[in-house]
This record gives structure tokens, sequence and C-alpha cells, in this order.
């Protein structure tokens, strides 16, 4: 049994995606993995139905947990604040209780310079981004509030290091990171554990661009020091367990930075 047998987490962004070796291949279907081990049952929202459903799937079947599929889409054109409020609802219908909410799912027209970019691709990246993890955590706050649950979002180096081509997505993981730091502090009297990651994961989408395009990918990809980029659900999955374990609750308002699979406390 599963340290987190019988809780409940919501993740956003984790449609199933795989390598070609059959490891995870997203970091929200890395999480999700990694909480199914411990026995959680999920909440798992994306824009796309059919990974939905062949994550509900397989993660059912290997580890006997329950999964409620949630479609969903945070967007410039959307009640969004309804289409949240809808995420919950189903979630506290079927579980009772969320204990755990994670902020993963980011859209963004990455490679386009800050010249280039039009408003509608800022959009994207805002509402999918800041947006959607403003709209969770206020949806999401009476509840953990009742558990004493945790929240972890996702923030990137895009933003920390001011990465070529990405500056709607930077812009939303640097708004991100501010958003937790400030909850760190509203929240931490009501023993919310409120943390932010800043992964670099090997997924599919690194692997189909790879092999797409090897020159670019040679030339834009930098291996960190420590020799690998990071294994979704291992490296950065874990992590995740790790932040909504009660025993981490001290820990409250850092920030854990993953740099190919090495964990840092700056």
């Amino acid at each position: 049994m599963g340290f987190l047998t019988n809780k409940t987490a919501i993740i956003t962004g984790a449609g199933r995606a795989v390598l070609s070796d059959g490891r995870c291949g997203s970091i929200g279907y890395g999480i999700a993995t990694a909480y199914a081990k411990e026995g959680a049952n999920l909440v798992i929202t994306g824009r796309n139905v059919q990974k939905l459903t062949d994550a509900k799937e397989e993660l059912e079947r290997l580890y006997g947990i329950q999964v409620l599929p949630v479609q969903a889409d945070v967007n410039a054109g959307a009640d969004n604040a309804a289409v949240v409020e809808h995420v919950v609802k189903e979630a506290v219908d079927a579980f009772g209780d969320i204990h755990v909410l994670i902020n993963n799912a980011q859209a963004s027209a990455s490679g386009v310079t800050l010249a280039d970019h039009t408003t509608e691709q800022f959009d994207l990246a805002i509402y999918s981004g800041l947006y959607a993890t403003f709209h969770y955590m206020k949806a999401c706050y009476p509840y953990l509030k009742k558990t004493q649950g945790s929240v972890i979002n996702f923030a990137s180096g895009a933003g920390l290091f001011g990465n070529f081509g990405q500056c709607a997505y930077a812009a939303a993981k640097e708004g991100i990171r501010g958003l937790t730091r400030v909850a760190a502090t509203e929240w931490g009297r009501d023993n919310i554990n409120v943390n932010i990651v800043c992964p670099l994961a090997w997924t599919s989408q690194l692997e189909n661009f790879k092999n797409a395009y090897p020159d670019a990918f040679e030339k834009n990809v930098k291996m960190p020091p420590v020799g690998h980029l990071g294994d979704a659900e291992l490296e950065i999955g874990r992590v995740c367990v790790q932040l909504a374990s009660p025993d981490f609750k001290f820990m409250t308002g850092e920030t854990i930075t993953l740099e190919g699979g090495l964990g840092q406390r700056p």
C-alpha cells in the first residue's frame, strides 16, 4: 500500500504519452504514473480526450486505482472559471476530497521570436499556463485547506534563463513562479504545502524533435552536467510524490529545480 492510498490528486495535462522504449513520454503522464504507484486516485485533465482515455485504461489496469478523465481547455475564448469549477466538482463528486493539485498543463508557440509573436500566440501560453494555474488554485483552495493538502506548480528554465524564442512561455512560467511564492506565503497558515518545480525531462516531443531535426536538436538542447535529461516518472514524478508527503511540510514555499535528474534547492 502506498502512502497516497485514498488520497485524490488533480493533475492537469496528464494524457498518456510514451517514448519509443515504452517509458512515460510526458511530465504529466510521468507524474500520474508515480502517483498511481503510490495508490492515489487521479483526476486527469487535458484537451485530447483519447489520450485521457488511454491514460485511464492503462493506469487503472496496471495499478488498481481509480482515474477520472475530464476534458478541459483553459483558453482566451472560454469561461475559464466555469471550465475549472466543472473539473473540481467532478473530482469532489467522484472522490469526496482533493488532497493534491498539480498544475502541469502548458501550451505555447515555441521558436517564435518576441518581435514576431502574435497576440494570439501570447494568449495561448498565458491562458493555458498562468490563468489555468490561477483558476485551479482558487477553485481547489477550500478543499486543500480542509485536507491540509499540497499544491505543485510547474515553471521552467525558459523564464529563469531567458531562452531564445520562448517569450510567451517564459512569461507564463515566471508568472506561475511568482503566483506560487505568494500562495506559499498566504496559505502556509492553512497548512497547505505549496511548491514549484522547474523540470528538464526527456519527453516524446523532444524525442520526435531529435529524430526529425537532429542538427537543430544538437544546437538547441543542452545536456545538463549530470549527463542525461530527467526521466518523467522516476525523477520528476517521484519528486512530486515527495512534495505531497506529510513529512515535507516544513519545506513549504521553497523551489525545487530539476536539471536532468539532479535536485537542487536554491
